[in-house]
């Protein structure tokens, strides 16, 4: 549609029959995309606070609606790589999201990484540069202040201030382990989200109990605290919990992004926002509803 015309269409936006208005936002979100900087240049050339208003809610639901276009795909593909599901998150609270930016400084740390590794260490021994490298040199840690801050499920947020939640650790430090062909996925642990070193050589006995076989386990939380299966098994007694498999084993990538909107979920509910608890329960909804396709 020519600019002209679409300005004259979103000019239509503050007419009181509620009709018309329906019929045009409807039309800007079918446009969708390449809608957004010609309501941007409307909403700077106006004064009318009520124009305004339904601009920028239309502007949040087409951002709102490409994220969730983005990770139905996403998961129709096998939700194979972890820092795209977790940029498509970002998106939603950061449509302008740099992602170049969040893939270098991943790349950075990765490099720090790799220059420290050799062929000669053993897996705990690349832990140890992993954990040198993470919360050393780059100085990652917990947020203990403020836990339940939804600016800790954020990627973006998580590497810029190095500050992050359990799960946003993990995540920064299992890419970072993958891209480097170490052999580190995360485990969906209750009430606290850890990862775990595959043993991909055979170097433990078979335990029929498990259908994979793991080294160890290891806490970013805690700096990269190294534990054993043991602890999983007394950190479930304190629960309450009977031991379940998925409980010590790696879980997939949309599993992790699920977890991560649900944390989501209870920092909006502790905030209280409605409309971003009910945007992320329908980003929960469809991530769900894809899998339980499959």
């Amino acid at each position: 549609m020519e600019e002209n015309k679409l300005k004259a269409m979103i000019s239509l936006l503050d007419d009181p029959d509620h009709v018309i208005y329906d019929e045009v936002r409807n039309k800007l979100l079918n446009i969708g995309y390449p809608a957004i900087h010609i309501l941007e240049d409307v909403w700077e050339s106006t004064f009318n606070n009520l124009l305004q208003t339904r601009i920028e809610e239309i502007i949040q639901q087409i951002h709102f609606n490409h994220v969730i276009s983005e990770l139905k795909i996403w998961v129709e593909d096998g939700a194979s790589d972890l820092l795209a599901g977790a940029l498509l998150i970002a998106r939603y609270q950061y449509p302008d999201l740099d992602e170049d930016k969040v893939r270098r400084n991943i790349d950075l740390i990765k490099k720090d990484v790799w220059l420290e590794l050799n062929p000669n260490l053993t897996a705990y021994e690349k832990v140890r540069v992993i954990n040198h490298i993470l919360f050393d040199v780059h100085g990652f840690s917990g947020n203990t202040s403020n836990y339940h801050a939804p600016q800790n499920s954020y990627i973006n947020n998580v590497l810029e201030s190095k500050r992050g939640n359990p799960l946003l650790l993990s995540l920064v430090y299992s890419i970072v382990a993958q891209g480097l062909d170490i052999p580190i996925f995360g485990v969906n642990l209750p009430e606290h989200f850890v990862l775990a070193y595959l043993d991909e050589y055979g170097i433990r006995s078979a335990d029929e109990e498990f259908e994979q076989a793991i080294l160890f386990y290891i806490n970013p939380f805690s700096k990269g605290a190294v534990f054993s299966r043991k602890e999983i098994d007394n950190f479930l007694k304190q629960l309450k919990l009977e031991p379940n498999n998925a409980f010590y084993e790696c879980c997939d990538n949309a599993d992790i992004i699920k977890r991560l909107v649900r944390n989501l979920i209870n920092a909006y509910e502790k905030l209280g926002y409605p409309q971003k608890v009910k945007d992320m329960n329908a980003i929960y909804a469809v991530i769900s509803a894809k899998l339980e396709e499959e």
